[in-house]
């Protein structure tokens, strides 16, 4: 039988890799179809990836903690009947019977020479060609960078899943290499030198702070994905934001009347987000030209309406599932949605498709009390819109009988759009437009 390959997935049009946070399955284990393999994350999601076929994990290719391109081969599955030796078993053979030792047994590691500070000296090591030991990019990119020819790179102890040499190991090796002179030949019959220096012993420096009043937290995963996408998203795009101030009065009045009889209807509640989700496709349908994206001098514009809609999770982070097709929903329908998706997200339970192919975003700053802000770009989208909190306020209202001060519930929308391709006008008019929207709301609808 054959050996199956898993790849890393797609998880969304801008997303080119993914790391993996765990192995749920080890090499050797069985693993039945469609059962979770592997859990990965992208700075828009964390995911478990399911076998494609049934089997046994024949190989592991990357570690926990690596970062992995999409599309490359992650894993090998040999499906049921094949006869193949799992690599965890090969690792863990100790000596052959005529009292030779297994390549891993005969090579020790330079990192426990340079940390017991002795001299060692292995002979005729039986590995015919060293280049055969996998690394992963990240290993051959950091090697590469220090001048580790792939000879030297042998010597490194592994301490990843089956001997694997990791980043970790990588950056110690490097730092002990400062004090160690290493002698190495690459004809397999003579023998490999590691002359060592004993190091100085030093205490690993603590961070603090001097006014010793600072706490210093280290960055979650999450928190740093999301760093590295906002200083990318503005570095990408010439920002420019536009606010209008909007009497959304007849809306706060129909949710008010309606949403007892809508909880008993569809047993759950409605909120203000799937009407705004509703104003901005429409809005999205009158300006295409806002629903696009920019590929070096192409723009591209989406015929599919796909809103992303911010969602702050319990540990402060952020995350944008998406409503596919938005424009084809009802009110009924978005809400639904968009219920549906914010709990999965608050719960960690969004699949990638739910994160994937958006093409323009909405943000409620407004569920924070806050009453306007200027948001970044969800890239590679051409627009976010933000939606402040609602408030009463006095405002001038046309009558036939004369212009007359009331009281109104009135909020600000501020749009943050990329000018290489929304200009002023475009991007004014489009913001102007979900305004009216709101402001023309019917509020007479049945739900």
């Amino acid at each position: 039988m054959a050996q199956v390959e898993l790849v890393m997935p797609k998880m969304g049009e801008s997303i080119m890799e993914a790391t993996i946070i765990k192995w749920n399955k080890k090499v050797g284990d069985k693993v039945a179809a469609d059962e979770t393999i592997l859990e990965i994350a992208t700075d828009k999601v964390d995911s478990e990836v399911p076998a494609p076929v049934g089997g046994i994990v024949a190989k592991i290719l990357f570690e926990e903690d690596e970062t992995v391109a999409v599309g490359q081969v992650i894993a090998l599955i040999a499906t049921e009947g094949e006869e193949s030796m799992p690599e965890a078993a090969k690792s863990n053979l100790k000596a052959t019977p005529n009292g030779q030792h297994s390549n891993d047994e005969e090579v020790e590691s330079v990192a426990e020479v340079l940390s017991n500070a002795i001299q060692l000296e292995v002979e005729k090591v039986s590995r015919p060609n060293v280049s055969d030991r996998f690394y992963s990019p990240l290993v051959r990119n950091i090697a590469e960078k220090e001048n580790i020819s792939i000879e030297e790179l042998a010597l490194v102890t592994g301490t990843g899943l089956n001997g694997r040499v990791t980043k970790k190991d990588m950056l110690s090796y490097i730092k002990d290499r400062k004090t160690t002179t290493i002698s190495v030949t690459t004809n397999p019959d003579t023998t490999i030198k590691a002359v060592t220096q004993k190091p100085q012993l030093t205490t690993p420096p603590t961070i603090k702070s001097i006014s010793g009043d600072v706490e210093i937290i280290e960055m979650d995963r999450m928190r740093r994905l999301i760093a590295d996408h906002m200083v990318k998203s503005k570095q990408t795009s010439p920002h420019v934001t536009s606010f209008v101030e909007v009497d959304v009065t007849e809306v706060v009045n129909w949710r008010n009347k309606i949403k007892g009889a809508y909880k008993a209807k569809y047993q759950e509640n409605i909120t203000y987000t799937p009407i705004f989700i509703e104003a901005v496709t429409k809005a999205l349908k009158d300006f295409p030209l806002v629903n696009v994206s920019v590929d070096g001098h192409k723009i591209l514009v989406k015929k599919s309406i796909n809103i992303g809609m911010a969602t702050a999770l319990p540990n402060g982070n952020l995350i944008v599932p998406v409503i596919k097709n938005a424009d084809h929903l009802n009110l009924a329908g978005l809400s639904k949605k968009v219920n549906d998706l914010a709990n999965k997200a608050r719960n960690n339970k969004l699949k990638p498709a739910d994160t994937q192919e958006g093409t323009f975003t909405v943000t409620n700053i407004g569920t924070f009390g806050n009453t306007m802000g200027v948001p970044i770009i969800n890239q590679p989208q051409a627009a976010i819109l933000a939606i402040g909190a609602i408030k009463k306020k006095p405002a001038v209202l046309e009558t036939e009988f004369g212009d007359v001060i009331a009281v109104r519930h009135m909020m600000f929308l501020s749009l943050s759009y990329d000018h290489r391709v929304v200009d002023g006008m475009l991007g004014g008019s489009f913001l102007r437009r979900i305004g009216d929207y709101l402001e023309g709301f019917d509020d007479t609808q049945d739900i």
